[in-house]
């Protein structure tokens, strides 16, 4: 449920606007062609790096962004920021390596860059450096750590995003102040009176909140602008610097609804924004405010569902700053919305849109009308970023090629980051080919199949059902490193978006609801038809896997069908009366299911739970999950590891500690990944290798 675990995504090298290819190897990536490109293995994982957050700079001239590495021998992950001429050229790194820095921000004179680091083993804080050069200062130095942060626009403040402080953070950092060792004291018990009281991450959650505070660069003096028991988040600055558009549920209950709104309190507010003004209405969710140039609109995405509110799109309104007045723009277009911005040079809002496995730049004028795409076709742009001449930094992605820096001016999309090249380049991957079939009911279905290196025709490969997570997600033209892994061992790979998944409009996503694992079982299996119908798959050599909402639905493709010979499901969820009540889930399973307590609703938990088919299951089965999980908790795995077991079906369960809901680890990720291999190497091609227990 929840978040998808998906370790990586990517691209093929498709042309892109006009039938030109902007995504063309650079000098060094031709260079080390020369050189055979080797297939794909789980060590190739730890040499690609992620990159996120592209920002051009005030003047632009520059675009910064984050670069994620994972090293294996020191076992741990690390942020670094870099800048890259806008014009195009080298890339030259901001951030000191191995600090772990990432959310660069741009002063608004363009002369420093801001970002969030706990280096020095402390708490994460802002710090500043010089584009120039020299060494990073420290700015903030609060007890609790910085969440998120934003520059006023004149520069001379920080907008803070901050969780209330633990009573031993005060202790540590009055101790701190004094000049004195603060002792680390027994952890107090948890203290739960909240009625969401846990969460993935986190853990247990008390009724400290999320709150917003005004940071004085010069006199270092901070305001609290928020407060109350609600949780504040995604804060904007209006252009004038005179307000604050934040996103928060202020209902009497917030943990009791998805009814996040838009709201402005005003910057230099002295009673701690007790009285802050309601911007938006809707009974559903609304977030990621966005302030028209001039002050007197906010752009914001606004999803009506209120119940099935996980399940609901994502549309676009915009909204008038003072109150009252509230417009949607994009409801008949019926597709996800993200990442609003409104322009800075006319009356026009950026946006993300996801259509159909695509991942789009949009536009459209703020009174409405028709939404042109920028940057459109078989590709996902996942980041946006707008410069002082109507330029855009975004992330771009295909099938063959992980997301890098580019830039869209004057209708052309040129690349500027290529971190990946020489890693690419060495690789030989699988063809990624989108496709579409006819679920049981007649539904059109898309997937995406990834078919090995130097695929034939004349022979079958053994086939491997990939299930997204969410349910409310979708596979899209990124590059997917667990598909093309699986790929160079040789096995076709088809990855659908059955319904439930997003992209397809707001009918296909809620056809779940309340059915999970009934029209999407169909969907699923349509796509292993699809593949063995076409030549590409060997009907006997099959085997399913997914992650979260991906492991849930394997669990119910083995508890439906004997066709797999092999399956691996992860942070999955078995018998769904169980996690009520005991993961992060406190809402989502009383609108969708009910008060298990209740006949009628029992009756549902039952019927949809694999648990209760489990005399069913033939399929030698690897089940996978963190210790700390508490979005989908390890003990959905232990029970189906144990029924399993009693009942002689080949198993084996693989708890790695201290993870959450993703295996977030290198080594750990590294296990996974060649747990997988031997575990469909063993039961789909007879092989003997075996994973070191």
């Amino acid at each position: 449920m929840g978040i998808d675990y998906r370790i990586a995504f990517g691209i093929t090298l498709l042309s892109l606007l006009c039938g030109s290819s902007v995504l063309a190897p650079t000098d060094s990536a031709a260079a080390s062609k020369q050189n055979k490109p080797q297939l794909v293995t789980p060590d190739d994982y730890f040499r690609l790096g992620d990159v996120r957050g592209p920002r051009i700079s005030p003047d632009g001239r520059w675009i910064a962004y984050t670069v994620t590495t994972q090293d294996l021998e020191a076992d741990e992950s690390s942020s670094r920021i870099w800048m890259v001429p806008a014009v195009g050229g080298d890339p030259i790194p901001l951030s000191a390596e191995g600090e772990d820095s990432s959310s660069p921000r741009w002063s608004p004179d363009g002369k420093q860059l801001g970002f969030l680091s706990s280096r020095n083993e402390g708490k994460t804080q802002v710090w500043t450096l010089f584009r120039e050069g020299g060494e990073a200062v420290q700015r903030t130095d609060t007890a609790q750590g910085v969440n998120a942060f934003e520059w006023s626009p004149d520069g001379k403040k920080l907008l803070l995003v901050m969780r209330d402080p633990k009573p031993e953070e005060l202790e540590a950092k009055a101790a701190e102040e004094k000049g004195e060792t603060y002792e680390q004291k027994t952890p107090p018990p948890w203290v739960v009176t909240r009625q969401q009281f846990k969460l993935d991450y986190v853990g247990y959650l008390d009724n400290r909140r999320t709150h917003l505070y005004v940071f004085d660069l010069a006199s270092k003096e901070i305001k609290q602008i928020t407060s109350g028991d609600f949780d504040d988040t995604e804060p904007a600055w209006s252009a004038d610097g005179t307000r604050v558009a934040f996103v928060s549920n202020r209902t009497e209950n917030p943990d009791d609804n998805y009814n996040d709104d838009i709201w402005v309190v005003a910057a230099d507010n002295d009673d701690l924004g007790a009285k802050p003004l309601q911007i938006s209405t809707n009974p559903g969710p609304d977030g990621t405010p966005s302030w028209s140039p001039d002050g007197s609109l906010i752009a914001h995405t606004s999803n009506t569902e209120t119940d099935a509110a996980l399940y609901g799109t994502n549309h676009l309104a915009v909204s008038s700053a003072a109150g009252g007045e509230s417009k949607l723009l994009t409801q008949q277009l019926d597709r996800m919305i993200f990442s609003p911005r409104f322009s800075k040079r006319d009356d026009s809002i950026y946006f993300l849109l996801e259509d159909s496995g695509e991942l789009n730049l949009a536009r459209i004028a703020a009174s409405g009308g028709a939404v042109e795409r920028l940057v459109s076709g078989p590709r996902a742009v996942s980041a946006l970023d707008q410069g002082p001449s109507g330029e855009i930094a975004v992330l771009v992605s295909e099938p063959h090629f992980p997301a890098e820096v580019f830039l869209f001016k004057d209708g052309n999309l040129e690349r500027r980051s290529h971190v990946n090249d020489t890693v690419m380049a060495s690789l030989r991957l699988g063809s990624v080919e989108e496709v579409r079939y006819a679920s049981k009911d007649g539904t059109e279905i898309e997937a995406f199949v990834v078919k090995p290196p130097d695929f034939s025709t004349r022979r079958r490969y053994p086939g491997i059902l990939r299930i997204h997570g969410g349910p409310q997600a979708q596979y899209d033209f990124s590059f997917h490193f667990e598909a093309q892994l699986y790929a160079s061992n040789g096995y076709v790979v088809v990855m659908p978006n059955p319904r439930g998944s997003t992209g397809y409009g707001q009918d296909f996503c809620l056809a779940i609801w309340k059915a999970w694992g009934v029209p999407d079982f169909d969907d699923v299996m349509g796509g292993v038809d699809y593949i063995v119908e076409k030549g590409w798959a060997n009907p006997d050599k099959l085997a399913v896997t997914g992650w979260s909402y991906g492991g849930m639905l394997t669990n119910q493709v083995i508890t439906k069908t004997n066709r797999f010979k092999a399956a691996a499901t992860g942070a999955s969820a078995t018998l769904y009366v169980v996690n009520f009540g005991h993961d992060q889930y406190q809402r989502w399973w009383r609108y969708e299911l009910g008060l298990p307590w209740k006949p009628e609703n029992r009756q549902l938990y039952d019927e949809l739970s694999p648990f209760n088919r489990i005399e069913n299951v033939t399929t030698p089965t690897l089940i996978l999950g963190g210790e700390e999980d508490w979005n989908v908790p390890i003990i959905n795995s232990e029970q189906l590891y144990f029924a399993l077991k009693l009942r002689g079906v080949p198993t084996e369960l693989v708890v790695y500690p201290g993870e959450f809901h993703g295996i977030d680890t290198p080594s750990h990720a590294k296990d996974l990944y060649e747990r997988y291999l031997v575990w469909f190497g063993r039961y789909l091609k007879g092989e003997k290798t075996a994973k070191a227990h």
